[in-house]
């Protein structure tokens, strides 16, 4: 008989079967089941919608793409001349794996300067992409059928994140009407005595819509009152537009701030989507545990991408003020000409740089010889007869929307309307 001492997720271990018995099992040719949770985990639809696309357009065919959530600009040069240094001068070993000490300081300052929150080293932990940091929370807070609050449209990949850590996703849906908003009282009456946290996505991906601070301070009422974590997505929070005041729920006094961890990163404000660099803000325990989960999993982020975000949080911001802009000129041109067109429609939205198209009133109606029910049914005619390729929104909980995203040069994007208006209203 051997034996294994092993813990999971509380849970005692169980001795292991008699040597003899394994070998017997293995005779038989039996093949041991694969995880169910990781079984169950669907690819991300924008990746895979973007690889086709650039499958596409690596063949030749005129295509062009709007489904990535990635800024086209390149990162900024004294980024690159950062990381070069960093190379040069050797700092290419482990670093603690919850991030450098000097990023951690960076961090603290930008929150500081841009928020209004304070925060301490030993409050933030540093991850591989704010992807990772979303991982790396629930797993420390979400425990097996612990229920995890999740606005609809929401970002593809929470839903999968959520079940990969065990929770029980209790999506919410916000309609066109509400502004793609989660209420004080829907998220009220979702509250069960199994729900541990809400997921926040403030800029929203896919919707582009910002909360204000009135409508932040409502819904951070009801997740104090119920002990809820607030576990807040904020990595566009650079990108808001017109007249529109960025607000993080971390600054809406103390009791929400010991309620919130926030998740942001230097990915799509400095352009910076392959250098994966994300970081959470949060209580200092909770930080801890975070850290020490880091230690076993992935260790240190890249000791190199670390040092090109210090240069970005603690650089020059000029170059994410000329996006910005650029991004609000692209916005406004993708609106107005889309809501131009017969039978489409999107809001205005207020950040993050996505626009949701809404063909509800293209249902049950016949486009290049395809009869439309949804947005799947719309997507794949866009592309195989426009050669436009977007995100349709089932994947993100709604189904009469697509996603666009105008992080893509202007060319594209009046070449792309175009497409659209041709293929809606002339099939």
């Amino acid at each position: 008989m051997f034996h294994v001492e092993c813990r999971g997720r509380g849970k005692p271990f169980k001795e292991a079967a008699s040597g003899t018995q394994f070998e017997r099992m293995k005779g038989m040719g039996a093949m041991k089941p694969l995880a169910t949770v990781a079984s169950a985990i669907h690819p991300s639809a924008t990746m895979s919608l973007n690889n086709l696309y650039n499958e596409m357009k690596a063949s030749g065919i005129d295509v062009i793409g709007f489904t990535c959530g990635e800024p086209d600009f390149p990162t900024p040069d004294n980024i690159n001349m950062a990381a070069i240094r960093a190379i040069t001068q050797h700092q290419t070993k482990y670093t603690p794996a919850g991030g450098t000490a000097e990023l951690k300081r960076a961090v603290c300052k930008r929150l500081q300067e841009d928020m209004g929150v304070s925060y301490q080293p030993n409050q933030i932990v540093v991850t591989s992409g704010a992807k990772h940091c979303l991982y790396v929370a629930l797993q420390t807070l979400v425990n097996d059928g612990d229920e995890v609050i999740l606005p609809a449209p929401y970002w593809v990949s929470y839903l999968e994140l959520i079940q990969m850590v065990g929770g029980v996703p209790v999506v919410l849906h916000a309609s066109e009407a509400e502004n793609f908003k989660l209420t004080p009282e829907k998220l009220e009456a979702a509250i069960t005595p199994k729900t541990k946290c809400l997921i926040l996505n403030n800029p929203s991906n896919p919707t582009g819509m910002v909360y204000t601070k009135e409508e932040l301070q409502a819904l951070a009422e009801v997740c104090v009152r119920h002990d809820l974590y607030i576990l807040s997505d904020e990595i566009y929070y650079k990108l808001v537009y017109g007249d529109v005041t960025f607000t993080s729920v971390a600054a809406l006094g103390q009791k929400v701030y010991d309620h919130t961890i926030l998740v942001n990163g230097v990915s799509k404000s400095y352009a910076m989507t392959g250098w994966r660099i994300g970081y959470l803000a949060g209580p200092a325990n909770i930080m801890k545990i975070c850290s020490s989960y880091l230690s076993h999993s992935t260790g240190n982020p890249c000791s190199i991408s670390q040092a090109a975000s210090l240069e970005a949080l603690a650089g020059p911001q000029d170059t994410v003020e000329s996006m910005r802009q650029e991004f609000e000129r692209r916005r406004d041109y993708m609106v107005k000409a889309m809501n131009e067109i017969k039978g489409i429609s999107c809001l205005k939205p207020q950040g993050a740089f996505y626009v949701m198209m809404n063909i509800s009133r293209l249902v049950g109606k016949t486009i290049c010889g395809t009869v439309i029910h949804n947005a799947d049914d719309f997507a794949d005619v866009f592309l195989k007869e426009g050669l436009v390729c977007v995100v349709p929104c089932t994947s993100f909980g709604d189904d009469m929307f697509l996603r666009w995203s105008y992080a893509t040069s202007m060319d594209d994007i009046v070449e792309g309307v175009k497409r659209l208006k041709a293929m809606v209203e002339g099939c």
